[in-house]
């Protein structure tokens, strides 16, 4: 494979490349944010592995500018950041992975063997998600009914999102607190019934009336079940 690393610390990188080199791929360093763009975006990858604060153009602006190009290649962020409002905004951003410093060397190579062992041609389908007339961009970032624009606050584009991915099924209250909010279970909040009920209010009904996000008493909810 061959791999583009863009790291400035000197010691992370020389450690990234040695290590790739040694397992037999092909590695390119970029040491700032500008020429790792460059690389990115003139010359063809398997994998990019990016620091996530960098000197020029940093990591997040990186993965938007290659998302918006619909460059497609998948990205593994690294980065000392490890928060989760941190690790949501470079998933946001169109990172398809995300590694928190510092990190054992075997788990980079496990993980980017599982972003390379997908088909050919995923990384491309998955940007674009579609339940009935409903429409995700994941590029792009937008979503439309029937064609029509529908604006999302980045709650309600989360939920959205898992809920597509996961068409025709029940998603229980703790399912949803954990994939969208990262929350352990907590019966107290009432944030998954406030998100979903401002969520229907902007995707509409089916034409029998009903809303597309269903409630499925004592389990949860479900999204494309019905027209």
């Amino acid at each position: 494979m061959r791999i583009l690393v863009i790291e400035d610390d000197r010691a992370t990188a020389d450690y990234i490349a040695k290590g790739l080199r040694e397992a037999g791929h092909g590695v390119d360093v970029a040491r700032d944010g500008k020429d790792g763009l460059f690389l990115a975006l003139s010359e063809s990858f398997d994998v990019i592995i990016t620091d996530r604060m960098l000197p020029g153009v940093d990591g997040l602006s990186i993965l938007r500018a290659l998302r918006a190009a619909g460059n497609a290649t998948p990205v593994l962020v690294l980065t000392a950041l490890a928060e989760v409002e941190e690790r949501v905004a470079g998933l946001d951003a169109g990172a398809d992975d995300y590694l928190a410093k510092p990190f054992a060397f075997s788990e980079l190579r496990a993980r980017i063997d599982a972003l390379t062992r997908r088909p050919a041609g995923a990384a491309a389908e998955a940007t674009l998600l579609r339940v009935g007339a409903l429409e995700m961009d994941l590029l792009r970032r937008i979503v439309k009914r029937d064609g029509a624009p529908i604006e999302l606050l980045p709650t309600e584009w989360r939920l959205l999102e898992y809920m597509m991915r996961h068409a025709g099924q029940v998603l229980t209250r703790t399912m949803l607190l954990e994939h969208v909010w990262d929350f352990n279970f907590d019966p107290t909040t009432n944030v998954v019934e406030v998100h979903v009920s401002r969520l229907r209010r902007k995707l509409g009904e089916t034409p029998e009336g009903q809303p597309l996000i269903e409630t499925v008493r004592g389990a949860g909810y479900a999204l494309g079940r019905r027209g």
